[in-house]
């Protein structure tokens, strides 16, 4: 949590000797030990929490884009039978005279 190497845990626990004397150190350690204590029991806490919440929304989006995938995967794999080949590089006409969206039958109207 807070990424002290061991000398410098040595100077801290020097200052504090020399700042609380040997008297009050061994309380001023047990209550800083309590107060840590409890830190990472509320971070642990907020953390389960946390991943509580968002635990079953990323497992609904995680099944809704499964079975998109499926879905596509599904569509890709089989052949589709409405447009025939012949018909798919002819030109089509909106042209209200003709009525049906034929091709235009020899060039231009």
């Amino acid at each position: 949590m807070f990424n002290l190497s061991g000398s410098e845990i040595v100077i801290i626990l020097l200052l504090a000797l020399v700042v609380l004397g040997p008297e009050k150190l061994p309380e001023a350690i047990r209550r800083f030990g309590r107060v840590y204590g409890e830190l990472r029991r509320v971070s642990k806490g907020f953390q389960s929490e946390f991943k509580e919440a968002f635990d079953e929304p990323l497992r609904e989006l995680r099944e809704t884009a499964h079975m998109t995938s499926d879905a596509v995967k599904k569509m890709m794999d089989e052949p589709t039978d409405d447009v025939a080949p012949s018909k798919i590089d002819e030109p089509v006409t909106d042209d209200p005279a003709s009525g049906d969206g034929s091709p235009p039958e020899g060039g231009t109207s």
